[in-house]
C-alpha cells in the first residue's frame, strides 16, 4: 500500500511495499520510487480531482512480476494505492492463450494432413506446416530403404522440396533413435554444431538451436522431424518441446496412414491386373471381341467376366468363356479370378467340356465361397472358310447367332448352376458360323437392363434379336458395340448390373454395301 498526498509525495508505505519498493520513504516523489506507469495513472487521478470509479485499474511491470493499482481517495484528499501482485493471472490468461493457439494448429494439422492419402504430399504439407508454426526451418525424414532415406526440407515462407539420398543418420544426435521410434532427446543436449550440412535446407545458415523428434505411426515409426532455429536466442523451451511432440504425433499418423494407403492401392493395382479381362484379337482367322460395364462407374472389375485362351496352332480349338457370378462388387470379383484361374488350369482338358464344368464345380463348392456362377463355354476353330463351335451352358442364357442373312437363332444349349449342386449337367451343342455370321454371348445384365421411356422396362431379348439383326455382316466388333450401347442408353443414368457381351465371328471379305439401312456384305454367287 502507498499513500500519496496531492503533490505527489509519499505520505505513507506499508512494510510489503517497502519490500517491493525497498528505495522508496515518506517524503520521497512517487515520480522517482515507482514506475512510470503508476506515476502518470496518479497524475491522471489528480486531474480528475479523485475519481477512479469509472477508470479501469492501471497495471504493469515492477520487479520482473505484474501488479494492478487500485486507487481509493481519503478524507483529507491523499490516494491510496493498493497494489495486488497481478502475475500468476496474467501466466495463467497467457498459457490459456498459448494452449488455445497450439490446440487450433494441431487441429489445423489434421484437417490438412489427412485430407491427402499421397504419403509425398503428406511431408511436404508436414515439414512447410512445422516451419511456419513452430520453427525457421524444418526437415521430414522418412524411415530407411537400406541406406537410402526421403528427406523433405521446408523454410518459413518458402517451398517445400524433397530429395532422396544416401545419409547416415548417426552423424545427428538423437537422430538414428528417432527414426527407431524412440524418446527424443531434449534440445538442450544437442549441440547445433554436430548438425550436419545434408540436414540443413539450401539457403539456410548453421542452425542455433535444433529439436529431432520420432514421428509415430500404426505400429512402426513413420519416420522422424527436425525442426532448426538459426539464432541461439531463440532456443526451444520445454514448452515448445511438448508441443513439437504433439505436431509430431499428428504429422506421423497422417503420414502412416497415406504410406498404408498406398501400399494397399498398390497391392489392390497388382491383383486388379489379373482380374481385367483380356484384349482379344483375331486368331486363326476368327474374329473376337468383348465389352464390358461394370454396375458401378468407378469400379473395374465385378460379377460379368469373360476369358480368352487362343489355340497354339491354327488346327487347334480356342476357348472362350462368358460368365456371371451372383452378386456383386470385391466378392464377386475374387471369385471371377478363381474361376478364370481354375479354367485357365483346366485348359489340357478343355476339349470335354463337362469334364471341365465338373472339375470347376467341385473346386467351387469345397471353397470357402457360397456364391454360384452360371457360364458359357465356347471352343472355337476353322475349317474350309467356316467356323465352327461347340458350345456349352452352365445355368447360363443360350447364345445368339446372327446369320448374314439377317436372321437370329437360339443356340438350344442348356445346364445347371456351377457351385451350387453336386453334379453339374449339361447339355453341349455344335453350330457352323458362314462367313459373315456372328455368335453372340452375353449376360442378364443386358436383357435385363431397366430403363425405357419410363424407367422400368427390361431391354429384353426380343429387342436384343432385332438389334443383332440389324447388325447382320458387320465385324464382330462392331456387333459388341452396337449391342453395348443400345443397352447403355436404354438404361440412361439408371442402375444396371453388370453387362458383359462376348462375340465370335467368321470374317467375309468384300466391300459394304447399304441395303434398307443396314451395312451388308455382298451374297456370294451360286456356282452353275
Amino acid at each position: 500500500m502507498l499513500v500519496v498526498d496531492p503533490h505527489g509525495d509519499l505520505v505513507r508505505i506499508n512494510r510489503a511495499a517497502r519490500t517491493l519498493l525497498p528505495g522508496a520513504g515518506h517524503g520521497d516523489s512517487l515520480h522517482d520510487v515507482v514506475p512510470s506507469w503508476l506515476s502518470d495513472a496518479h497524475q491522471r487521478l489528480v486531474r480528475r480531482q479523485g475519481d477512479a470509479s469509472s477508470v479501469a485499474p492501471p497495471s504493469g511491470a515492477i520487479d520482473e512480476r505484474l501488479f494492478e493499482a487500485h486507487a481509493s481517495a481519503s478524507a483529507d484528499g491523499d490516494v491510496v494505492w493498493w497494489l495486488v501482485d497481478d502475475t500468476g493471472r496474467h501466466l495463467a490468461e497467457q498459457a490459456l492463450h498459448t494452449a488455445q493457439e497450439r490446440t487450433d494448429i494441431l487441429a489445423q494439422v489434421s484437417s490438412a494432413l489427412l485430407s491427402t492419402l499421397n504419403a509425398d504430399r503428406c511431408m511436404e504439407m508436414a515439414a512447410a506446416m512445422a516451419a511456419e508454426h513452430m520453427a525457421e526451418a524444418a526437415v521430414v525424414l522418412s524411415p530407411p530403404h537400406g541406406r537410402r532415406h526421403t528427406l523433405t526440407y521446408a523454410v518459413r515462407g518458402g517451398p517445400a522440396t524433397r530429395v532422396n539420398r544416401q545419409i547416415d543418420p548417426r552423424g545427428v544426435p538423437g537422430l538414428s533413435e528417432a527414426l527407431q521410434g524412440f524418446p527424443p532427446v531434449p534440445a538442450r543436449w544437442i549441440n547445433p554444431d554436430d548438425i550436419p550440412d545434408w540436414l540443413l535446407p539450401d539457403g539456410f545458415s548453421a542452425a542455433g538451436s535444433v529439436i529431432v523428434t520420432p514421428l509415430p505411426g500404426h505400429g512402426v515409426p513413420a519416420g522422424a522431424l527436425v525442426l532448426l532455429r538459426s539464432s541461439t536466442d531463440k532456443g526451444f523451451s520445454e514448452g515448445e518441446e511438448i508441443f513439437a511432440r504433439l505436431f509430431a504425433a499428428r504429422a506421423g499418423a497422417a503420414l502412416s496412414a497415406a504410406r498404408l494407403y498406398t501400399e494397399q492401392a498398390a497391392i489392390t493395382a497388382t491383383l486388379m491386373r489379373e482380374l481385367l479381362p483380356p484384349v482379344l484379337r483375331r486368331t486363326h482367322g476368327v474374329e473376337y471381341a468383348a465389352g464390358y460395364r461394370p454396375a458401378k462407374d468407378n469400379e473395374r472389375v465385378g460379377g460379368d467376366f469373360y476369358d480368352f485362351h487362343p489355340a497354339a496352332e491354327p488346327t487347334q480349338e480356342t476357348l472362350v468363356v462368358l460368365g456371371d457370378v451372383a452378386g456383386k462388387g470385391l466378392e464377386a470379383a475374387v471369385l471371377t479370378g478363381k474361376i478364370r484361374n481354375t479354367l485357365h488350369a483346366l485348359l489340357p482338358l478343355a476339349a470335354d467340356h463337362q469334364e471341365v464344368l465338373d472339375l470347376l464345380n467341385g473346386a467351387l463348392l469345397s471353397s470357402h465361397h457360397t456364391r454360384f456362377a452360371t457360364l458359357v463355354l465356347a471352343s472355337v476353330s476353322r475349317r474350309a472358310g467356316r467356323v465352327r463351335l461347340r458350345l456349352t451352358s452352365a445355368g447360363h442364357l443360350p447364345p445368339l447367332v446372327v446369320r448374314s442373312g439377317g436372321e437370329v437363332e437360339q443356340v438350344p444349349t442348356h445346364g445347371t448352376l456351377i457351385g451350387a449342386l453336386p453334379v453339374v449337367t449339361a447339355r453341349t451343342v455344335e453350330t457352323t458360323l458362314a462367313p459373315g455370321d456372328t455368335c453372340l454371348l452375353y449376360t442378364d445384365g443386358i436383357t435385363e437392363a431397366r430403363g425405357g421411356p419410363l424407367g422400368d422396362e427390361f431391354f429384353g431379348e426380343p429387342r436384343l434379336r432385332r438389334a443383332l439383326a440389324e447388325c447382320a455382316g458387320l465385324p464382330a466388333e462392331a456387333v459388341v458395340e452396337r449391342v453395348q450401347m443400345l443397352a447403355s442408353q436404354w438404361v440412361g443414368a439408371g442402375h444396371h448390373d453388370d453387362m458383359a457381351t462376348l462375340a465370335v465371328g467368321a470374317p467375309r471379305t468384300g466391300p459394304l454395301t447399304v441395303v434398307g439401312g443396314t451395312a451388308r456384305h455382298p451374297l456370294p454367287r451360286s456356282g452353275r
